[in-house]
Formats: C-alpha cells, structure tokens, sequence
C-alpha cells in the first residue's frame, strides 16, 4: 500500500475488518520471507540446523512447525534446488490445513499453479496417496511441472482441463478449489493490489469461481471435503461463491480449529444476504499472523 491513499479503493471494507487501523499498519509492514519444509525429503529440525549452519537463522512458526520465518536470499541456496523447501507466504499454508487430508487418499487440486498447495498435499498424502494436480494454462503448468519436479514429487498426476469441465468418472476424497482470484490479499507483495480490484475483474472472476466450487463439489465422493479458498478479500469472490454452492448443492460448511486468529465469514454484503452457516468460513488478514489475506471455507458433501 506503499503511496496509495490510507485505504485506497480498500476502503469498501472497512465495515467488515474488524481492527481497521491494525488491518492497515499490517499492510505497510515489510512481509516476511517464509519457507515450508518438503517434509516429503527432510525434517524441519534437519532443515533448521542446515540453514542455521549458513546464516539464514530460521524461525520456526509457533503455529506450524514445518514453517520458518528466515532473512537473506534463501531461495538460491543448495537446498532449494534440491527440493528441500518451498517459498510461500504462511498464509498459503491454511487452505491445505483446512482440507486435512490424509496418507493414501486420492486429492483433486483442481486450479493447481504453481504448486505450493499441491506439493504440501503431496507430502501428507504420502506415497500410497495420488495428487491430481490440474493446470489448464500451458505457461502456469511448466510452473506446476517445474515445482513438483524440484521438491521430487512422485504421487502427482497433471491434467490441463478447465477445471470447471473437469471430466466426472473419478471421485476423490479431497478436493482444492484455491480459485483464481483478484489477489488483494497479496498487496503485500504486489503493488498492483494497494488499491484494490477493479469492481469488473471481481465480476468476471466471480462467475468463475462459481463454476469451479460446483464442479469441484460434484467431483467429490460421499462424504469427501472440499476446500475452497482465495486469496482475496473481496465478497462477491468468497462468501457469494459459497453461497451459490449451498443453493444448488447440498453441501455443508464444516468449522474448523485454525491455529492462528481469523475472522468469521460476514452474514450481507451491500444488497446480498447469505446463510448462517456461512458465518463458518473464516478470513484471514494480514495483521492476523503477519502475512497476507485469504479466505477459506470447508465444506462437506453427506
């Protein structure tokens, strides 16, 4: 938000983040460089003592111990180029903690570029397990390819679909929607969101998002969990998205015990009322556990 007027085009949610003023000093502040152990290839205590050893003095996360803060160009070191880590905003972790899935399960990440979520899947659903990671853009999949080669991943499979035609004959145990989104809550990070998104983007993104939480949802077996989540502040692209999935699915939204402080998902927004049960979605902001914004709905099919 570097330059941009106190709130910028943010201001439109200023009723809705509680804490304003925090909200917005959290925003000036520095973003952290945070790293997440491929405990598919190495330990975190293992990891620490490699890094200590080279001065890049790793904090560990109190609230995810595979997670450490750490200062210095971190990502040109030996051990990123084996794999041994990857890059991400400690934000990221959440979705994948949401959708808790579990050794040997079959996951959908059904919008998978770069791969930060889908590589941690990969590591907790371990060998016996199979990661679907689909990426219909051809420049976004060498991303994918290019990380999920790096950190050795060999429970994936990458598919191009348009993940609102996802083909139906596979039903997964867990489903990632991670949407494409208008990305406020990377102003940290990307100057180009200090002021918001234009009103247009989250229109077009919105109706996106709609048809890929359906169909994600469709693709689950009974009983499955899907998560969807966004890495934006914007309504119309979380708590409406959801919304439409309760309507027309019979879906349930599931609460679950995050580590770090989030707030509630809001119950109106302008001329739109949702569900209760949406209240049960949470959104996280940067002064939460200084990192960026996002939200994040669990969601269950009977």
């Amino acid at each position: 938000m570097r330059g941009a007027p106190p709130g910028g085009g943010l201001d439109r949610y200023r009723e809705i983040i509680p804490d304003w003023d925090a909200f917005l000093a959290a925003c000036e502040a520095r973003l952290p460089a945070v790293i997440r152990t491929n405990t598919a290839r190495i330990a975190p205590e293992d990891l620490l003592l490699r890094l200590s050893g080279k001065g890049f003095h790793p904090r560990p996360l109190p609230w995810a111990p595979f997670g450490f803060e750490v200062e210095g160009p971190v990502g040109r070191t030996v051990e990123h180029w084996l794999g041994l880590f990857y890059v991400q905003e400690a934000v990221q972790f959440l979705p994948v903690l949401a959708l808790d899935p579990r050794s040997g399960e079959t996951v959908l990440d059904l919008c998978a570029a770069p791969g930060g979520k889908g590589t941690h899947v990969a590591a907790l659903i371990g060998p016996r397990g199979l990661l679907v990671a689909n990426e219909p853009n051809g420049r976004r999949q060498q991303s994918l390819l290019a990380n999920l080669n790096r950190l050795g991943v060999l429970n994936a499979a990458v598919t191009s679909y348009p993940g609102e035609a996802f083909p139906g004959a596979t039903r997964f145990d867990r489903v990632l929607v991670d949407a494409p989104c208008s990305a406020e809550g990377t102003l940290r990070k990307e100057n180009s969101r200090a002021d918001g998104a234009p009103p247009r983007m989250i229109a077009r993104l919105a109706a996106l998002q709609r048809r890929l939480v359906v169909r994600g949802y469709d693709l689950l077996r009974p009983g499955g969990v899907l998560v969807y989540s966004t890495c934006t502040f914007a309504p119309e692209e979380n708590e409406a998205v959801v919304s439409t999935l309760l309507a027309e699915r019979d879906a349930t939204v599931e609460p679950f015990p995050f580590p770090v402080p989030t707030s509630p998902g809001i119950l109106s927004w302008e001329q739109a009322a949702f569900p209760d049960e949406v209240a049960r979605c949470v959104r996280v902001y940067p002064h939460h556990l200084n990192s960026g914004g996002g939200f994040i709905a669990r969601l269950r099919k009977p």
